[in-house]
Parts: C-alpha cells; sequence; structure tokens
C-alpha cells in the first residue's frame, strides 16, 4: 500500500488525536484548552488554520470521538459509515497544493475550513484508504493490557502489536521474561 507524505501525516495527526483521550475517568485529556489545540496544530504542522477558539477545541474534541469509533470498528462497513460522515460534513474539496517546499499533494478541506473540519477530511481521507485497500485491520489499539493507544500498522507482515515496542512492547516481554525465570526456579 502506497502512503504518501500528506496521507502519513494526515495518519500522524489523527493517530494523536486519538490518543489525547482520556482513557478512563482517572487519566486528564490532554487536549484540555485552546493552548493544548495550538500545540497540536504546531506539531503536526498542519497548514491553512487561523486563530483558534473554544468553539475549534470543541469541534476538534466532537471529531476526535467519531475518529476512535473508526479504530474501533471491526466491520469496515461501519467504519466506512463513520468516515463518509465526517468527510461529508466536512463539506470537502480536494484540490492539488505544492505548499511550504512539498511536492503536489491533495488537500481535502475546503479553503477556510475550521480546524475540525480541516482534520475530519484529510484525515478521513487517510483512514479510508485503508479500508478501500482492504486494510483496515492496520488500524489498531496497542494489545498492552493497561495500554489501549490508536495506532496504524505500517508493518510489512501486519504483525505490529504495541503502539511503541520501546515501551509497551519492551515492558511486556521484560514481564513475561521474569515470569518464565520465576516459574523455572520455582
Amino acid at each position: 500500500m502506497l502512503i504518501t507524505h500528506d496521507t502519513r501525516c494526515a495518519l500522524d495527526a489523527v493517530v494523536d488525536l486519538v490518543n489525547t483521550a482520556p482513557e478512563d475517568g482517572t487519566t486528564p485529556d490532554a487536549l484540555p484548552d485552546v493552548a493544548a489545540l495550538e500545540d497540536f496544530v504546531r506539531r503536526h504542522a498542519i497548514s491553512d488554520v487561523g486563530v483558534l477558539s473554544e468553539f475549534d477545541l470543541s469541534g476538534v474534541r466532537r471529531i476526535r470521538g467519531r475518529f476512535a469509533g473508526i479504530f474501533a470498528a471491526t466491520d469496515p462497513h461501519v467504519a466506512a459509515g463513520v468516515i463518509n460522515d465526517l468527510v461529508a460534513a466536512a463539506g470537502t474539496t480536494p484540490r492539488l497544493t505544492d505548499h511550504d517546499g512539498y511536492d503536489w499533494h491533495v488537500h481535502y478541506f475546503a479553503p477556510g475550513a475550521s480546524i475540525a473540519d480541516h482534520l475530519a477530511a484529510d484525515c478521513g481521507m487517510a483512514l479510508a484508504f485503508f479500508v478501500v485497500a482492504g486494510e483496515q485491520e492496520r488500524l489498531r489499539r496497542c494489545e498492552a493490557p493497561d495500554c489501549r493507544r490508536a495506532f496504524v500498522d505500517l508493518s510489512r507482515n501486519r504483525s505490529r502489536r504495541y503502539c511503541d515496542s520501546r515501551t509497551c512492547g519492551n515492558r511486556l516481554h521484560v514481564a513475561a521474561y521474569r515470569a518464565r525465570r520465576k516459574e523455572a526456579a520455582g
């Protein structure tokens, strides 16, 4: 599956966005205010974004929940329905652009769109490519028991199980190793 630079940027943004949501009642929202949203926009180099407001924050939080539903969906019809709704509501107007030193790529959001519509259109289309290619199972949640972070499995053989092999994956492998050693000793 060919993933272009702009699609990869949109995938990174949607994964990061979904992972800002509180996982339960004990973890804080990682998108608590407009300043955090501004930081999110800067980190992901999201173009064509004006001055952000509480209205924008509310809209982004609303679509964040919809994107989380796509990562949770096991049926491609459900994922496609959510993606279709997000993209349609954003009023997509695909257009070619070559800004900021990047080669030609497609923006799906309308000029002057809100940040929520911008993310819904561009990130929705990036996720749509996975449904179209029959690769929806690559949109995953970490399999570590104490972590449910979203990620996109871009491994060649679709074998990635953890959001980060250096944290969640390594922690579980060390725990399994210690359990085997304790059992062998005991």
